[in-house]
């Protein structure tokens, strides 16, 4: 009776799917989202079945819709496909075989779903899968085999959920190493030592152990026992450590000498605090993070006072409530802990003070970020002691997003530290600022953005590297700071670029979402260093002095490789041959645009062609041979020999050209080299092929690439179809333009 009632659903459930994603024409729903980088992004769209892309798409994001199944032809094709999606759906069915062309996927989603059973047949053909995402699904188990078996690439893996019940022994059978491990067991109740000891090496543990803990602390030792390893960092999450029980699952990873642990929402007693230190005494613990704490005591924790936590070396809690502030007692207690660690965090946590008493104890203090608390100016002196040059090591101060008001009073608290080179005073009531203020010399980094800034004076210190006053109601900047290299303005009401002699060793600039509109030549004649301008709608605009050094250090770079290429050529003309050309066509392109170059390009060109309707002779089927500096260039060699090389033994340069190519990286010498070696005056200019992957016209490109532009006037070019249909057109006249003329050679 079982059977057949699993049969009618099934059957029901693949009518519904076909029905569901059908048009009144029969035809299968589509999503057309997607890039010129082959990413389908089919999220949010209200699928109730998976819908059809194109299959060379690369990813495939299908989150957060209404697909109940996947059925054994949804994902056919798909032989290119790297990423699929599928989390955050009502999934409960997948069809054997519905993933078995994927060959090419390295990551698979399908957490937050109604899986209520793991299928080893799913992965049976994803051999290339490297992330695996199950969480999440009311499956109870991992299955009668074992699920992971031939996924021998699996870096990363999620499984669990609030159902998942038992791990056996087997049930990790071919996983033999992972960076990423998340396990949500929550309601675990049974678990066969060495479950998940057989990983090796192992990253990054992710547990949630919540019920284990509770009632089943043999459980959780187990469980501890087998993923603890001195250089694994331990994640607990959704913890409540009540009495001494609770807390001895930590003894194990005490025994493996556990040195990072982390917990996230945390609900811990005072009882709980001692026990732990107790059972970590003299265990090399450098790292111990808490982010969500509730703290249920009075922080009485003096019972752990003799214990041995030299080795803490960052201690980071964020999000801390306490039930009893009221009856809360200092940390003074803490005393044989603060004096060692060199970094210290206590973020948004409601602190409105941390007394003097207790900022001497930490002694060895380098970091200390107390951001987004209740800190007033007042308070902020008694904890600095009022400036008297406690912890005489620090180095970077963050308070940022506090109620500080008094720019003279924070730096007359700092002026003492004789090693602060880093302070951020970020979003806080700032809005003023006095015509001095003291500082300590070493400073080099402030940050006073989001503030409420009008003016500026020579309270800021002359030693400044790095200045960010950006988000304030600034209308002019006119300070002398020799030192700096960065200084960011965006967001303020700037009426005009500052003067450049101000910054003579500035190099970046950031000033967008100002009130100026425009700048010309003059106003950045006297920015003598400055590399990197960002100034939103002024993004064409380009520095005249940054086109002379980049010319200046391509000409040298491009003399010193035509020597060595001018070197190469009278080698073979002693020997009396000519070197012929090994490349159909050399490819330049930007490292962001490889998924189309790679997956597209070289796939269509150099695999061999049995039947094309253009093909009028045996030379026309012949693969093609492309030349591409990430799989053919040889190692060792200089990156401009390299280049010089390919080039001069392909018989064509093809140019894929897109915003990525001539806006993200113009700097990127070992693609923009290719240019002077094409524009040379021996190369004529029918040797470029010019591949357009998105409307681009020459205002586009940047002057410095004056002979491309004049090339894109003169040179017809090819456009990547937008319509699907016109890819075999596309093809057909690529291959047509790479050999012309090939019978000369």
């Amino acid at each position: 009776m079982g059977q057949k009632t699993n049969i009618y659903f099934t059957l029901l459930f693949v009518y519904l799917c076909w029905g569901q994603r059908s048009n009144p024409e029969g035809e299968r729903s589509s999503c057309n989202q997607c890039d010129l980088r082959l990413a389908c992004n089919c999220s949010y769209g209200g699928f109730t079945c998976i819908p059809m892309v194109t299959d060379r798409a690369l990813t495939l994001d299908l989150s957060f819709n209404d697909i109940t199944g996947v059925t054994s032809d949804d994902l056919r094709g798909h032989r290119r496909l790297r990423a699929l999606s599928l989390q955050g759906n009502r999934v409960a069915m997948i069809h054997p075989s519905a993933f078995d062309s994927l060959w090419s996927l390295e990551e698979l989603d399908l957490s937050d779903n109604q899986l209520t059973a793991l299928n080893h047949k799913w992965f049976r053909n994803l051999e290339a899968l490297q992330k695996l995402n199950l969480l999440n699904n009311p499956y109870s188990c991992l299955g009668l085999r074992p699920v992971f078996q031939r996924l021998v690439r699996l870096r990363r893996l999620g499984f669990g959920g609030p159902a998942l019940e038992e791990l056996k022994r087997r049930d990790l059978s071919g996983v033999t190493e992972l960076e990423e491990l998340t396990v949500h067991g929550n309601n675990l109740k049974s678990y066969e030592s060495g479950a998940l000891g057989d990983v090796w090496p192992l990253g990054r543990v992710t547990l949630s152990l919540h019920g284990p803990f509770l009632t089943n602390t043999a459980l959780a030792s187990a469980v501890l026992a087998d993923v603890t390893y001195p250089e694994t960092p331990l994640i607990l999450e959704d913890l409540h450590l009540i009495g001494n029980e609770s807390v001895q699952p930590f003894r194990e990873s005490a025994k493996r000498r556990v040195r990072k642990i982390s917990f996230n929402n945390l609900f811990v007693s005072d009882e709980a605090i001692v026990n732990l230190l107790v059972a970590l005494d003299g265990v090399p613990v450098t790292s111990l993070f808490m982010d969500g704490v509730t703290l249920t005591g009075e922080g009485r924790w003096e019972g752990a006072k003799q214990t041995d936590q030299k080795s803490i070396d960052e201690f980071f809690v964020r999000n801390v409530v306490v039930l009893n502030i009221f009856k809360f007692v200092s940390f003074l207690q803490l005393g044989f802990m603060l004096k060692y660690p060199r970094k210290v965090s206590v973020i948004n946590s409601r602190v409105y003070v941390m007394p003097c008493n207790t900022s001497h104890l930490l002694s060895n203090l380098q970091y200390l970020d107390l951001s987004d608390n209740l800190l007033t100016d007042l308070t902020l002196t008694e904890t600095m002691c009022n400036g008297d040059g406690t912890m005489k090591d620090l180095r970077v101060l963050n308070v940022s997003g506090n109620a500080l008001k008094s720019l003279s009073t924070v730096s007359r608290q700092v002026a003492k530290l004789s090693k602060l080179t880093h302070l951020d005073i970020s979003r806080t009531g700032y809005s003023s600022m006095p015509e001095g203020c003291s500082w300590p010399s070493t400073l080099r980094y402030l940050n006073i953005s989001r503030a409420k800034l009008t003016t500026i004076t020579p309270c800021l210190p002359a030693t400044l590297e790095v200045l960010d006053l950006s988000n304030n109601d600034l209308k002019d900047f006119i300070l002398i700071l020799p030192a700096l290299r960065e200084l960011h303005l965006s967001g303020n009401k700037l009426l005009k670029l500052p003067p450049g002699w101000l910054f003579p060793n500035l190099q970046k600039m950031t000033i967008q979402a100002n009130t100026l509109n425009r700048f010309d030549r003059a106003d950045l004649q006297s920015y003598g260093r400055l590399q990197d301008l960002r100034a939103g709608i002024l993004l064409c605009v380009l520095l005249w002095r940054v086109h002379a050094f980049w010319y200046v250090k391509m000409t040298w770079t491009w003399l010193r490789a035509k020597r060595s290429s001018l070197r190469r050529r009278h080698r073979r003309t002693r020997v009396g041959s000519e070197e012929l050309p090994s490349y159909d066509a050399f490819v330049s392109y930007s490292e962001r645009d490889a998924s189309w170059v790679e997956n597209l390009l070289v796939p269509e060109l150099e695999e061999p062609r049995e039947n094309d309707e253009d093909s009028v002779d045996q030379r026309t089927l012949r693969p093609l041979t492309l030349c591409l500096h990430k799989r053919d260039f040889l190692p060792g060699h200089w990156i401009v020999d390299n280049i010089m090389s390919a080039m001069e033994r392909s018989r064509r340069t093809v140019f894929v050209l897109s915003e990525n190519f001539v806006q993200s990286d113009w700097c990127r010498y070992e693609l923009d080299f290719s240019h002077f070696q094409l524009f040379d005056g021996n190369a004529g200019g029918d040797e470029a092929i010019l591949i357009l992957l998105e409307p681009l016209s020459t205002d586009d490109i940047p002057k410095r690439f004056c002979k491309l532009r004049k090339l894109m006037n003169s040179t017809t070019y090819l456009e990547w179809p937008q319509d699907e249909e016109r890819t075999g057109e596309f093809w057909r006249s690529l291959r047509h333009a790479l050999r012309e003329d090939e019978d000369d050679y």
